[in-house]
């Protein structure tokens, strides 16, 4: 997209604030600000989710940068305004992540991390005004929905848990917005995927099975489809996003042309050189059947065009996690 940052050459410019800084997508926005030369205040709890080790190897480029400071702190153990300036930006990627874990006893983690998390951080909006207040949602808000490319106006309907708390996040975002005249956006991602990925997503451990000589694992009938979205481009809406004031609600960001399990599937027998195998397991309750993102807001509004195609997207997670450093122990 060529985002160019205007406001790094202005030396009193507040410190971007990125919550969720060592995950997979929060540590690629942080390398994109930093080299667009943009100071930043990375916060992360560094939850247990998965491997401490996988998150600290996403911030290891970023450790070395003076503009970067790292906060590693529960967002609600702090006030979060203080390690924030008036008229900063806010991009709020910290979450409770994973559909099928939102189910039963663990669900006061999604509430906890995902709803309450939310609302601390718009109030303290409220108190230290940032310019800009950007949330990552989900395409897990929509749940089954016709078939088609789905816009911002279908009535959402979430089918998981994990769905249900990224809604009631947009609500407060919306509430906050519209109560206190706080400039913000919910993007809507869709099935993000590429190097860094967290090991529980679907390509990763796809392709770990692949390595290891081992079947992969499809969930139902294996007919699914989904609108992937390479990191790289949800990286560039986010940053459009954070550099428009115009650009408010929801907004879907989503490759535009989803695919299927079997599409996958021939792309990574490519990269492996054979045939990948596959084994069938029951479908879990959550997952939709499809997903495809109406993008015509996301271009209007933030000139968003995903530029990586599927078999590229695929073959620069493949080379990454087939790597010395995604291999080491905790990838």
């Amino acid at each position: 997209m060529g985002l160019k940052n205007h406001r790094s050459s202005a030396p009193s410019v507040p410190a971007d604030v990125v919550t969720g800084a060592a995950g997979f997508i929060g540590s690629r926005l942080v390398r994109r600000l930093l080299a667009e030369g943009q100071s930043v205040v990375g916060i992360d709890s560094f939850d247990d989710y998965y491997a401490r080790a996988a998150k600290e190897r996403n911030l290891t480029e970023v450790r070395r940068n003076p503009n970067f400071r790292l906060v590693e702190r529960d967002l609600l153990g702090f006030d979060p305004s203080t390690v924030w300036e008036p008229g900063c930006r806010i991009f709020h990627l910290a979450a409770q992540p994973g559909v099928r874990g939102s189910w039963g006893a663990h669900f006061e983690r999604y509430l906890r991390n995902n709803v309450l998390v939310t609302q601390r951080l718009l109030e303290a909006s409220v108190r230290v005004r940032p310019t800009r207040f950007v949330y990552a949602s989900s395409s897990s808000i929509y749940g089954e929905q016709p078939a088609g490319p789905t816009p911002e106006t279908a009535t959402p309907n979430p089918i998981s848990p994990y769905g249900v708390t990224k809604l009631a996040g947009e609500h407060l975002v919306g509430l906050y917005a519209r109560a206190h005249d706080l400039s913000a956006a919910s993007l809507r991602f869709f099935t993000v995927y590429g190097p860094g990925q967290r090991p529980d997503m679907a390509f990763h451990r796809f392709i770990e099975a692949v390595r290891l000589g081992k079947a992969i694992t499809l969930y139902g009938d294996g007919r699914q489809t989904r609108d992937f979205t390479f990191v790289d481009d949800i990286v560039d809406g986010v940053l459009a996003a954070g550099q428009t004031e115009k650009a408010d609600g929801a907004i879907n960001l989503g490759g535009g042309t989803p695919a299927g399990l079997s599409e996958v599937l021939r792309i990574l027998g490519e990269l492996a050189g054979h045939p990948v195998e596959t084994q069938s397991g029951e479908a879990p309750p959550g997952d939709p059947r499809a997903t495809w993102a109406d993008t015509r807001r996301a271009r209007e509004l933030l000139h968003f065009q995903p530029r990586v195609s599927l078999a590229d997207g695929l073959r620069r997670q493949w080379a990454w996690q087939t790597s010395a450093d995604a291999m080491a122990p905790g990838g």
